[in-house]
């Protein structure tokens, strides 16, 4: 009986440790798991600064640079929706990269973000882009928001897009209960 009895005891206790090192390993991964994560988020921030910035300067290798050369666009938000190649897009962006750059026309882009889901290597982000451009005559080129998807790679350390598709025209309600990038 004592025997028995100490058995239980020893089972117990054996089963109470365990399952104490089970919480501790589980709660450790978690930790690991929000840290990469915030890492990853970290540098999809900074990934969505730098398209901001190449826009502003116009700046239009560094933007060229934030995607993959295969990387396709959609364009779902006016008559006639299409879906291109980026070096299409590019092609038809450029000039407009070439006025801001030399002063003629200012422009920016802001993003704020609704869903990001995602690993180490891939990413889909979802948002609303808001695009502003004015020539030096203060006159308004472009002031749209635009909802937006975006799936990107991670290719030796560097994000980059291959799938950008502008979905629908947003609203400035929309926008504003989005929260703004880190």
């Amino acid at each position: 009986m004592k025997k028995i009895v100490f058995f239980t005891v020893l089972l117990s206790i054996n089963a109470t440790g365990i399952t104490h090192c089970d919480n501790h390993l589980n709660n450790l991964t978690k930790s690991i798991d929000v840290a990469k994560d915030s890492t990853r988020l970290a540098e999809l921030n900074n990934y969505w600064k730098e398209l901001s910035r190449t826009v502003r300067e116009g700046d239009f290798e560094g933007y060229k640079a934030t995607y993959h050369e295969d990387a396709v666009v959609i364009f779902a938000t006016g008559e006639n929706k299409m879906s291109t190649a980026i070096a299409s897009a590019l092609d038809g962006w450029k000039q407009g990269f070439i006025d801001t750059k030399s002063g003629e026309v200012k422009s920016d882009v802001n993003f704020r973000l609704s869903q990001r889901i995602g690993d180490a290597t891939t990413v889909h982000e979802t948002g609303i882009f808001h695009y502003t451009s004015i020539n030096s005559d203060c006159k308004e080129l472009a002031n749209q928001l635009i909802h937006f998807e975006m799936l990107l790679v991670n290719k030796n350390g560097k994000w980059l897009a291959v799938m950008e598709y502008q979905k629908s025209v947003a609203n400035q309600e929309e926008w504003n209960v989005m929260e703004k990038l880190e």
